[in-house]
């Protein structure tokens, strides 16, 4: 039993960091020993987990629904095993923590009560879009961040990715017919202030093919709410996650712009402060939420 669940370990650290090198990392193991885990925890179920080669590790639909089903189970034990090591004590404090408004409504504020019923000697103070820099004067013990980040001081552990569409309203489009991805070019964007390049894209048709446009920006907002709200006044075309324009989409409201092709998924990352032990509060928390939210 304990030798399966090392492999188990294994197995999820490898899923939720994206390669075998940085599960061997994290887990403190040896690439060969990381290996050889797999291999053994596939030979003991009889099926095949992972799909791996040189560039990129995904899992197959036995893996997907064993990861479903551990990842909880596991959670589970490393909480049981944290308050026996505490003894009696129980976890309290107060956290801290943000995220963007849209995703904090839509995932992380329903599971609230889950987490308080159980952790209930944990204060939890909730930030809607409060910034990086809120973590360096500890104002902040969890930041919630989606989209790529850039390199800085902090941790961070992936919680998973989602999807983004370029959209737009039939009146827009109307006004300004697109044939093909260079069209985007001469448009007027609603672009995302907290991007880099919020008009510059690649996007990817069946095939795999890349190509770059490179849009105007007419309007900015640092809101997703926002840039939703001047799409559907037909101001622009933007970029939206796939969850906040879903019923937009399916009721016509809004339509995705070159729907054959497709943009590149987005993290969702935990960030955290660099230190050299990580508040037991910090840490149930991220557990709670890579059991419920994780990939």
């Amino acid at each position: 039993m304990h030798t399966h669940l090392n492999r188990v370990q294994t197995f999820l650290a490898i899923v939720e960091l994206g390669s075998f090198t940085k599960a061997a990392s994290h887990l403190n193991l040896s690439r060969a020993m990381v290996s050889l885990h797999i291999k053994a925890l596939e030979a003991a179920l009889s099926t095949t987990l992972l799909m791996r080669n040189s560039r990129v590790v995904s899992l197959t639909e036995a893996g997907q629904s064993f990861y479903n089903e551990f990842k909880i189970i596991v959670a589970d034990i490393d909480t049981a095993f944290d308050r026996v090591m505490h003894g009696a004590s129980r976890v309290s404090g107060t956290l801290r923590i943000s995220s963007t408004s849209e995703y904090g409504e839509r995932f992380i504020l329903p599971l609230i009560p889950l987490f308080t019923e159980r952790y209930p000697d944990i204060r939890l103070c909730y930030d809607f879009n409060s910034s990086l820099n809120d973590l360096l004067g500890e104002r902040l013990d969890l930041v919630i961040r989606l989209g790529s980040l850039a390199d800085s001081s902090f941790k961070s552990r992936k919680l998973a990715d989602y999807e983004i569409v370029l959209v737009a309203t039939e009146k827009f489009l109307a006004r300004h017919p697109l044939r093909e991805p260079q069209d985007l070019n001469a448009l007027p964007w609603i672009a995302n202030s907290n991007l880099q390049a919020p008009a510059q894209w690649v996007l990817r048709d069946g095939l795999g093919e890349g190509i770059e446009v490179n849009g105007s920006r007419h309007f900015e907002s640092n809101s997703s709410t926002a840039i939703r709200s001047m799409t559907l006044s037909s101001l622009g075309v933007s970029v939206l996650p796939v969850w906040m324009v879903e019923s937009d989409i399916a009721s016509g409201r809004l339509l995705r712009v070159l729907p054959e092709y497709s943009l590149p998924s987005q993290p969702i990352s935990l960030v955290f402060p660099d230190t050299p032990h990580l508040p037991r509060k910090s840490r149930v928390f991220i557990d709670f939420l890579m059991a419920h939210l994780g990939r």
